[in-house]
């Protein structure tokens, strides 16, 4: 039977914390009784993140997943971009490895999609900061707070969060978009809601619950700067016409 949403994983070299997410994430479904696909895409990781993704599948075997791995990393874009196109259900899910924003928020999201009432949502930790459980440490917290009044003066897009790791989608819409995306890594985040601006998609920021973990693998300074460059190359984009659809 097919699924009513996919949640796409994607993973580089979460071999110490995908085990725990895999499972929560089943667990939840089959709890609740959610017709779900868990669909977890390794992003060519070294270390053991197939094998744990498997191992943690089995664990479920009536639950419906999948785990695709390709060898060289492309960055995190390129693996929500290969988990959304490989996903059955017409409303597809992407959370972060690390889940950050617990799985049990994602009705918030997909919902008012199953509902008609938008294409695209997005958790947001700006709108509502009293549902940020853990904050992460001052600097990077300011970081992204400069990061986004960046993307809004430069994309003229009025959200305050591009960048939480929770976002569902209306594939039947926004799968066709994903042929003209460009950006691989960290600012694909903005890539997606401005291509699906550009085209006239609905979007809806919506607050949800998110804790940091102190693990993360984002370097403030290195990531930022690229972040920052990628947001400027969607602008060069558009400009140039290459997100248009023929």
């Amino acid at each position: 039977m097919k699924p009513d949403v996919s949640i796409v994983v994607p993973a580089y070299e979460e071999s110490e914390r995908l085990g725990g997410s895999v499972r929560k994430i089943l667990a939840y479904v089959d709890d609740q009784n959610i017709n779900a696909e868990l669909i977890v895409v390794d992003d060519g990781s070294n270390d053991h993140t197939t094998g744990v993704a498997r191992a943690a599948c089995s664990e479920f075997p009536d639950a419906d997943t999948k785990v695709i791995r390709y060898e060289a990393n492309r960055g995190k874009g390129f693996a929500v971009k290969t988990g959304l196109l490989d996903a059955s259900a017409e409303v597809a899910l992407f959370s972060d490895a690390d889940l950050s924003t617990p799985i049990e928020e994602m009705h918030k999201l997909i919902d008012p999609i199953l509902r008609g009432e938008f294409d695209v949502t997005f958790g947001s930790r700006a709108l509502d900061r009293s549902l940020i459980g853990t904050h992460q440490p001052w600097r990077r917290e300011q970081g992204g707070k400069v990061f986004n009044l960046v993307v809004r003066l430069m994309t003229g897009m009025p959200f305050w969060d591009t960048q939480c790791g929770f976002k569902a989608f209306n594939l039947a819409k926004f799968r066709p978009l994903l042929d003209v995306m460009k950006i691989e890594r960290f600012g694909f985040d903005v890539e997606f809601l401005y291509v699906a601006n550009l085209h006239g998609l609905r979007l809806k920021e919506i607050p949800v619950r998110w804790n940091n973990d102190e693990r993360s693998k984002v370097n403030v300074l290195r990531d930022s700067l690229r972040m920052f460059d990628e947001v400027r190359r969607v602008r060069q984009y558009a400009s140039k016409g290459f997100y248009e659809i023929s």
